[in-house]
């Protein structure tokens, strides 16, 4: 299969998963769009992975802004929803600004693009969105991410049925053991997690690109939930 003629979109693309995401399409051969909230940043990251790639700035906390910052691209054969933002709120200590913004970013945001491109998707063009796995088990701290990451369960649902018949499907993370977020964990906590992971490791962000990979060739995988956490549900 040539990939030469596809083009990928990254919707947070310069780091973490996103990113090894982005790279993962790049390497073999098609054309990447790669988004975040810094233009400097994402036009860095698209020239990391080489000649006709393209960093685009685009902010999903403003949502009114999505339209017209995808109005110049054209076909689009894979959409990545990756972006993400760390949000610490539990029920005792509510940070409304905070779950309000978490909200309109992974939620109104991903629906936002998604319908800004319905009209430019491929006829066998593909979407996965990235979730989250706190939404199968939660922990202090992860109200606002559960309830969101449930939250793109039912768009990926909504999603596949809306946009027939491009297919749509999510990856649910668990603790991503080479980003920024959990090299700065307690390493208590990430003892704890690897403790009852069955397969005996964190997973790494390259695990990640490849489940994604798989969900955006796999023809006949629709709107379903991919756990990538190495067995981590389970126990």
């Amino acid at each position: 299969m040539t990939f030469h003629d596809k083009t990928a979109l990254v919707v947070g693309g310069t780091g973490g998963a996103g990113n090894a995401i982005a790279r993962t399409l790049a390497a073999r051969g098609e054309r990447v769009i790669l988004t975040s909230r810094d233009a400097g940043r994402a036009t860095d990251a698209a020239a990391r992975l080489g000649q006709g790639h393209l960093g685009l700035p685009l902010d999903l906390t403003r949502p009114d802004a999505i339209v017209d910052a995808l109005s110049g691209l054209g076909q689009v054969d894979h959409l990545v929803l990756s972006a993400v933002e760390r949000d610490q709120n539990t029920i005792h200590r509510y940070d409304i600004a905070a779950a309000q913004r978490a909200v309109g970013l992974k939620l109104v945001g991903y629906a936002t693009v998604a319908a800004a491109l319905a009209d430019r998707f491929a006829l066998a063009a593909s979407i996965v969105l990235v979730g989250g796995i706190a939404v199968e088990r939660p922990y202090p701290g992860s109200t606002s991410i559960s309830t969101i990451n449930g939250g793109v369960r039912g768009l990926t649902r909504t999603l596949a049925v809306e946009l027939s018949p491009v297919r749509v499907n999510a990856v649910h993370p668990g603790a991503i053991a080479d980003t920024e977020a959990f090299s700065k964990a307690p390493k208590a906590m990430l003892d704890r997690i690897l403790e009852r992971t069955p397969e005996g490791r964190l997973v790494e962000t390259d695990d990640i690109a490849r489940a994604v990979l798989f969900l955006l060739d796999a023809p006949g995988v629709n709107g379903v939930d991919f756990l990538v956490d190495g067995g981590y549900h389970l126990c």
